[in-house]
């Protein structure tokens, strides 16, 4: 099994979910973050003032899925949430000793 970790542009949610469901993943979690890479944020203007912007809003997605699709799901979501621009994210993959889940005790693939 494989965690896979992305951090995307919140406008590509919808696209990179329906994406997903299309390779049969099940679940995922989604949480708001702010974070910078290479970019460091930016500067805008706001009633006439200028602000710097040191962290930029993201979206960090967070996949189980068995090692065998982890491949698919990857190049699914660079696909789907990529633009072309900076900032499209990073997408990571960590192995998973062991799931389970809690209501049934059903553990591993099962418990996907």
């Amino acid at each position: 099994m494989k965690l896979i970790i992305a951090i995307i542009k919140p406008f590509k949610l919808d696209a990179v979910r329906d994406q997903l469901t299309t390779l049969g993943v099940q679940g995922l979690t989604v949480s708001e973050v702010n974070g910078y890479g290479r970019q460091k944020g930016h500067t805008e203007i706001y009633r006439g003032a200028e602000y710097s912007v040191n962290f930029v809003p993201k979206l960090k997605l967070e996949i189980v899925v068995d090692g065998k699709l982890a491949g698919k799901v990857i190049e699914a979501i660079q696909e789907t949430a990529g633009t072309g621009q900076i900032g499209d994210g990073k997408i990571f993959s960590i192995p998973v000793e062991k799931a389970v889940r809690i209501r049934t005790g059903e553990q591993n693939l099962e418990a996907l």
